[in-house]
């Protein structure tokens, strides 16, 4: 039995900590989460506040202490995660695991290197979490809609991306054979970039076309860019309707006839008999 309580004692501290982290349904996870969420807003905040001069110059051994303090808080965390997880290796490389440490890494390293403490605005990937905090998990489903619609969408708008950098390599290289480097395109990958910028209808207008035959292609580019914009949005559209559109099951109306239902429909949608009869 002695050998057993502590293995006991520490089964059971393991279990608190992971209730209180993980869990949402009690008061200690619920006060764990919203003071976690209110750090993190916070955290963030300092490091967009210590980017302006005026202010790090000011404040800038505040901020550095703030940054400090949230990051050992966050450490904690991490680590209380890690230890409290029934599957420490299946937490570590999912995807809040993976912007957990990631927002732990950029103070650490800003010990070795200079100006890297700006990217813990990564932290504010970690307020995703208010999904599970606020029960918004319906919104996660939503958004499975779309995740799932760009899967099945995917091949088509890679064909499409394929086919537009074609295009404005072509486009890119007739410039800088039309236009040349006394007109600015002093390079086929500088004509590149102009092509893309015309036809994503950007329009910068650090590079434009003097002569009339470059003025004439680029009006072709600038027209073709309307029509193109249009399709991985039409693409993607199509894909979104078809995945959100319930499946239907091959069951006729014995009495109106009508082909196709709802997944688990008893009764026509449209004369209301029973469809198992």
């Amino acid at each position: 039995m002695r050998l057993i309580r502590p293995y006991h004692k520490t089964h059971l501290l393991k279990e608190r900590i992971h209730v209180i982290i993980e869990g949402t349904d009690t008061k200690g996870g619920k006060l764990f989460d919203i003071a976690l969420l209110v750090g993190i807003l916070a955290s963030v905040l300092i490091v967009m506040l210590d980017s302006v001069l005026y202010l790090r110059l000011q404040y800038g051994k505040l901020f550095l202490y703030a940054e400090w303090f949230f990051t050992v808080l966050f450490t904690i965390e991490y680590l209380l995660r890690v230890y409290s997880s029934p599957n420490r290796k299946r937490y570590v490389l999912s995807f809040f695991g993976v912007v957990d440490l990631l927002a732990l890494l950029p103070t650490y390293l800003s010990l070795f290197f200079v100006g890297t403490q700006y990217l813990l605005v990564v932290r504010i990937l970690r307020i995703l979490r208010i999904f599970r905090v606020f029960k918004l998990k319906s919104y996660m489903h939503q958004a499975g809609f779309l995740a799932a619609a760009f899967k099945t969408s995917q091949h088509k708008i890679i064909v499409f991306f394929l086919s537009l950098l074609l295009l404005v390599t072509i486009f890119g290289s007739v410039l800088y054979i039309v236009e040349g480097p006394e007109n600015g395109f002093t390079s086929i990958p500088l004509s590149i970039y102009w092509a893309i910028v015309t036809m994503t209808t950007v329009g910068y207008g650090d590079i434009s076309p003097k002569t009339p035959m470059g003025q004439a292609i680029a009006s072709m580019v600038m027209i073709a860019g309307y029509a193109i914009i249009a399709v991985p949005t039409g693409v993607f559209t199509a894909e979104l309707t078809r995945t959100m559109r319930p499946q239907l099951q091959p069951i006729s109306c014995p009495n109106c006839g009508k082909f196709g239902h709802a997944t688990g429909a008893k009764f026509c949608d449209r004369c209301g008999h029973d469809l198992h009869v």
